[in-house]
């Protein structure tokens, strides 16, 4: 079969790009290995689709070049997905830092795409395995199996390595590789942290708490809940650090952003107040987690018996605790990878390969990865709407 788009990846951002390929006259065949079009989408906000943020801004992205994302960012916005949202009538709601989400289902996301893609005429082809690429004069052959494919565009929407369950796969990586394309190393990105023996050992009987608190390093912070599970730290707060953070660096912990501790305490003391320290704080911070960070005999102590230094060691080690992960969940429960295609090797405007016309890259496989709360929808939807105007 010959087309004017071959797209490989039949995720949010391959499925965008052939709706726009598509309405500009375009014979698109979309390809994908899954037995399912749009899996990430379905499992994506628990179900229900964090499909875009109320404020999008480049800083919110990590890359190499962090300059590369604005073009696509400020052409195709949160706004114009929105439009399409309100087009389609799917009922959503703004969670925590303008966080949107389907009041019903991921469902109707993906059903949004598929209709579009239906209505100009897009075909998708599952159940293909890719098994070669060439080009030859401008014309790309893809052989697979499911026979063999010819466009005269190839729109590479492969996605990441982050939950393999799901399919992923290094394959775009590989076309890129094989066509010397650059690809920055990949690594696990919003992924929850496991922690060193002696500390898990320590702070995995508490798992199920969630705690408000800001979690730092020297790069980055984040005002989040935390969680603590079996294996070590989870939660919005320390998912997103995990992009920022690289092995062998500590993270700082404040277990309590809103409190000035050291003052408080002082104030307490001169009121001759008797309470012991532990009472005071477990208004605060769980018993359980108090006995994992403070000394016994600290805890223990009547509040005017406290000096300065302990009160100052209180605050310390409350709002400066300081732990070194062990390391990352890995791709298992990663959302997203970061790193992939190098952005300097593309297009901004386009998508499109420097050195080899014809060839683009859109969505997680290139190296730009968003915060958690929506944003890396936004990519996927922004990306391909530029690619779309071009293949």
């Amino acid at each position: 079969m010959e087309v004017d788009v071959l797209i490989i990846g039949a995720g949010a951002s391959g499925l965008m790009c052939a709706i726009e390929a598509g309405k500009r006259g375009k014979r698109v065949l979309v390809l994908d290995h899954a037995n399912k079009a749009g899996k990430k989408i379905l499992m994506s906000g628990g179900g229900r689709c964090n499909f875009t943020n109320y404020t999008i801004e480049p800083l919110n992205y990590l890359s190499n070049n962090l300059h590369f994302c604005k073009s696509a960012l400020s052409r195709y916005t949160q706004w114009d997905f929105l439009a399409l949202i309100a087009h389609y009538k799917i009922p959503f709601h703004e969670r925590a830092h303008g966080q949107l989400f389907c009041d019903d289902s991921a469902k109707d996301i993906l059903e949004l795409l598929l209709q579009e893609c239906a209505k100009v005429g897009v075909i998708l082809q599952l159940n293909t395995d890719i098994n070669e690429i060439t080009r030859l004069e401008s014309q790309f052959t893809l052989k697979t199996s499911q026979g063999v494919f010819k466009g005269l565009s190839l729109v590479v929407a492969t996605g990441g390595l982050s939950i393999p369950k799901m399919g992923a796969s290094p394959l775009g990586y590989k076309i890129a590789e094989q066509f010397d394309i650059p690809v920055i190393p990949t690594r696990a990105g919003l992924v929850p942290l496991t922690l060193q023996p002696n500390d898990k050992e320590l702070f995995s009987p508490l798992s199920g708490i969630a705690i408000p608190c800001v979690v730092s390093n020297t790069r980055q912070y984040f005002k989040e809940n935390i969680l603590f599970t079996h294996r070590g730290l989870s939660g919005p707060a320390i998912l997103q650090i995990s992009s920022y953070w690289l092995a062998g660096e500590a993270i700082k912990i404040n277990l309590l952003p809103d409190l000035e501790v050291v003052q408080y305490l002082k104030e307490l003391r001169q009121q001759k107040t008797k309470s012991h320290v532990k009472t005071i704080l477990d208004q605060y911070l769980p018993k359980r987690l108090l006995g994992c960070l403070l000394p016994e005999e600290l805890l223990n102590k009547a509040l005017p018996d406290l000096s300065d230094f302990q009160i100052e060691q209180i605050a310390q080690q409350l709002q400066q605790w300081q732990i070194k992960p062990n390391g990352t969940e890995g791709y298992r429960t990663a959302e997203v990878t970061i790193g992939g295609v190098d952005c300097n090797a593309l297009s901004s405007k386009t998508m499109e390969s420097k050195q080899v016309p014809g060839l683009y890259f859109i969505g997680e496989v290139v190296d730009v990865t968003g915060w958690l709360g929506g944003y890396n929808f936004q990519w996927a939807w922004s990306s391909a709407w530029c690619a779309g105007q071009y293949v």
